[in-house]
């Protein structure tokens, strides 16, 4: 009985069968490995009634080459892992797509995962991707050690990070200007006449949340502003705390007149509090987010551009992986201030 013929009723009780291969092919075609070989891979040596055979014995059969095999055996698989954050946070959107384009442009197929900001969970998918022995891998840490990743790099595993910088390796990183544009948006603030100004950010182990609370407390000090512990609130990013946060600042003798949030999410949250009162509240967030100016008034963002970040890190890392020399280097891109309305507020009292 024929190869093809077993193989088909190995898979007559199942709905799944088994991937044709290139014995099926010759067989169908009745030729020989080799010329399904210079077929597949289009190479020359084979005559044109050959090679419609064989096309046909291939469309027939549903034959895929097997791309891994092939890559293997050149030493690259042709594919990056990357490790984001969150996939559903619109942030990383653009950032993702731009990583993909560019693994695209280089032949390259990307897969990614979320770390659900866990340490152990990023980690554990970084090293999974690594197993799967992708030629490199773009991270948005969520821990601050990565020096479980140092057999990768020495294995040949280029490394970047975006967004936030490793812990304890050197490793080449793209950022944006977090400190720059806090600095800029408290300053925007503080220039429309505030003084009462509160911060209400991420968790403070965050590079990011850091960075912005840094910016925060350079503008308020650059203006001679002295800060209050209680317009200062670093934290989960989940609603019910936000929600706290922000009605504390704005109860009690001295309120706040202006808040600055750490992204998007903190802002979105915020926006539904100041909804509730009747006094206005100039208000500034870091990151840009969908319908940000269609609200009454629009939103006024300190904007980073999620995609440049995600291009300068897929470009930094194939070029690693063609072979760039250098020590790891720290890529800053700059922010932008938009203003809608928001921040632009004066102080209702």
């Amino acid at each position: 009985m024929p190869e093809t013929t077993r193989r088909a009723d190995r898979a007559a009780g199942s709905r799944y069968g088994n991937r044709p291969t290139m014995k099926d092919v010759a067989a169908r075609a009745g030729v020989g490995l080799k010329t399904v070989s210079r077929v597949v891979n289009g190479e020359a040596g084979v005559t044109p009634d050959t090679e419609r055979r064989v096309r046909e014995a291939i469309e027939a059969l549903g034959f895929r080459r097997n791309d891994s095999a092939r890559v293997l055996r050149k030493g690259r698989t042709a594919s990056i892992g990357l490790v984001l954050e969150d996939l559903a946070d619109p942030f990383y959107g653009p950032l993702s797509r731009a990583v993909e384009e560019v693994a695209r442009a280089h032949g390259a197929l990307l897969i990614n995962g979320s770390s659900a900001e866990d340490p152990e969970r990023e980690q554990e998918l970084a090293l999974a991707l690594c197993a799967r022995r992708v030629d490199g891998l773009v991270v948005i840490p969520a821990g601050d050690d990565h020096r479980y990743l140092e057999p990768e790099i020495r294995a040949g595993v280029a490394t970047v990070f975006v967004d936030r910088p490793a812990g304890g390796i050197d490793a080449d990183v793209v950022l944006s200007d977090n400190f720059g544009g806090a600095r800029d948006g408290v300053a925007h603030l503080i220039a429309h006449g505030h003084r009462r100004i509160g911060f209400i950010g991420d968790m403070p182990r965050i590079h990011t949340a850091a960075e912005r609370l840094r910016g925060y407390r350079a503008a308020m000090e650059e203006a001679g502003i002295p800060v209050a512990e209680g317009w200062m609130s670093l934290g989960a990013t989940d609603p019910e705390r936000v929600r706290r946060a922000t009605e504390e600042m704005l109860a009690g003798p001295d309120p706040v007149t202006a808040v600055f949030t750490g992204n998007n999410r903190v802002t979105v949250t915020v926006i539904r509090v100041l909804a509730e009162h009747d006094r206005p509240v100039a208000l500034v967030g870091f990151d840009d987010f969908e319908l940000a100016d269609l609200l009454q008034p629009g939103v006024t963002v300190v904007a980073q551009d999620a995609a440049a970040l995600g291009r300068t890190a897929a470009d930094r890392l194939f070029q690693r992986l063609d072979g760039a020399p250098g020590t790891p280097e720290r890529l800053e891109l700059p922010t932008r201030l938009i203003k809608r309305g928001s921040g632009e507020l004066p102080p209702a009292d």
